[in-house]
């Protein structure tokens, strides 16, 4: 899960993403009409997200089309859903023993 952050952790590789979702499938030249950057670093983005498995490549004739994989979104969301639970648990805990209630 380690690449799904680092290849979220950059604004643009996120706009990115959300631009090909909202498209649900377009080539390097699509998305970099929709987006502030050339068409050359829309292709290295997409390189680091594909490595991450958050998007497919597939030829349809000359062009490389892309596809965001919601299989490896839905892991990252599953894992930070979890460590938000964990938390409030934690914090809730923390909050009766400051309240008087039963300790931590």
């Amino acid at each position: 899960m380690g690449p799904v952050f680092v290849a979220l952790g950059d604004p643009t590789r996120r706009q990115v993403l959300e631009a090909l979702a909202e498209a649900g499938q377009a080539s390097a030249t699509t998305l970099a009409a929709r987006l502030p950057v050339s068409r050359q670093a829309v292709i290295k983005h997409l390189n680091v997200l594909s490595e991450a498995a958050l998007v497919t490549a597939g030829r349809a004739g000359r062009e490389v089309l892309y596809q965001v994989r919601p299989d490896s979104l839905d892991a990252a969301a599953r894992w930070l859903t979890d460590l938000a639970a964990f938390w409030d648990r934690k914090l809730d805990a923390v909050k009766r023993a400051a309240e008087g209630g039963s300790p931590p």
